[in-house]
């Protein structure tokens, strides 16, 4: 599968953004942000039926991961942006056990090329 994220960009402290996430098939999708310097650190995971929902507690309140009725586009709304939030943001899909998300990189089988995501005044 081709995994296709987009809607990075530079956002001013206390603004939003929304990235999108395509999809097609019966995945479990969740976005990772990765620092410079840092390891790749879950944000946000939604199940394929999307009845499932996981945000990290750092980003709990202030982002939120939803995905479409055909299930082919995942979005996450990210609003109150702090310049710590300023990653690359990938979105990784999980194609085995579908209805469940993990909080592991090793557990997602495919990767999209990342967007780059920068708060700063």
């Amino acid at each position: 599968v081709q995994l296709q994220a987009s809607g990075g960009g530079l956002v001013q402290p206390g603004g939003s953004l929304r990235l999108s996430c395509t999809a097609s098939g019966r995945y479990a999708i969740a976005w990772f942000h990765q620092a410079p310097g840092k390891e790749r650190e879950f944000v946000a995971g939604i199940t394929w039926s999307g009845g499932n929902k996981y945000h990290a507690q750092a980003v709990r309140g202030r982002f939120a991961i939803s995905r479409d009725s055909a299930g082919d586009r995942v979005y996450l709304q990210m609003n109150s942006l702090k310049p710590e939030d300023t990653a690359v943001y990938y979105c990784a899909a999980r194609r085995r056990e579908y209805n469940t998300v993990t909080f592991s990189t090793n557990d997602y089988e495919y990767w999209g090329p990342g967007t780059l995501v920068t708060v700063s005044s």
